[in-house]
């Protein structure tokens, strides 16, 4: 498999992902920045590939406990690399398998916090990269609803999810997420001024009142496709999204 080496947040860290297939960019990012974390806190990212988001929430949190799991052996290898090559052997570990099925290292219930940057598109609505890797990462192999109440089912009571998906899926989300969060805080991601948001945020907590909220979100490009200011404080300088 060819790689590339890649940096995010401003060289913080040094990557090595596919050349092809699955590629980390923007969206990872911004879900970790999202999370609002006391030390010590336990998180689980459920589909962590090759531990972008992970490893950005250890940059601005690296006394928190990051667990990554992954069903794709070739991303868990270039995980477990990244880690060493970050020297973050002490905040973020690797599980191999799927979380659909029994994984006797995680139990439920048993995190403060998990974050997901599921696939975004549905298989009979899309059309599926020739590219295993990338279709695997890209389109759900498992319906969204079955995503969100196993990644609920790792949650602590009163513990907080935070998501990253396609705006227009957002309807659907609530619906599944809308008998078992409360508090939920929808962020959108606005694409430019006058522009639509291609993605959203969403973040609740386990088992508490049942009150939702939209935020006036961020816009990402400024002139010229440029970043802005509020987009480059997180995407370079590792900042936190607040709402």
């Amino acid at each position: 498999m060819s790689q590339t080496s890649d940096t995010f947040l401003g060289g913080r860290i040094k990557l090595i992902q596919p050349s092809e297939g699955y590629r980390a960019g923007i969206d990872p990012i911004f879900l970790s920045a999202a999370l609002q974390l006391d030390p010590h806190d336990t998180v689980l990212d459920v589909g962590v590939g090759v531990g972008v988001a992970a490893f950005a929430l250890a940059v601005r949190c690296p006394q928190v406990k990051i667990t990554g799991v992954e069903i794709q052996s070739d991303l868990v290898t270039l995980a477990l690399q990244n880690i060493q090559a970050n020297n973050f052997e002490n905040c973020v570990d690797i599980i191999e398998g799927d979380i659909f099925a029994s994984l006797p290292s995680l139990k439920s219930q048993s995190f403060d916090h998990v974050m997901t940057n599921p696939p975004y598109y549905e298989q009979s609505r899309s059309q599926v990269s020739p590219i295993p890797g990338k279709a695997q990462a890209n389109t759900e192999t498992v319906d969204l609803e079955q995503w969100l109440k196993c990644c609920l089912n790792m949650l602590k009571p009163k513990g907080t999810f935070t998501m990253i998906h396609r705006a227009e899926r957002l309807p659907e989300i609530l619906t599944h997420l809308d008998a078992h969060l409360g508090n939920i805080v929808v962020c959108p991601l606005w694409a430019g001024p006058n522009k639509p948001a291609k993605r959203v945020i969403v973040q609740g907590r386990k088992n508490t009142g049942t009150e939702w909220r939209l935020v006036s979100g961020i816009t990402l490009h400024g002139g010229a496709e440029k970043y802005t200011p509020e987009a480059e404080a997180i995407l370079r300088h590792a900042q936190p999204l607040v709402f």
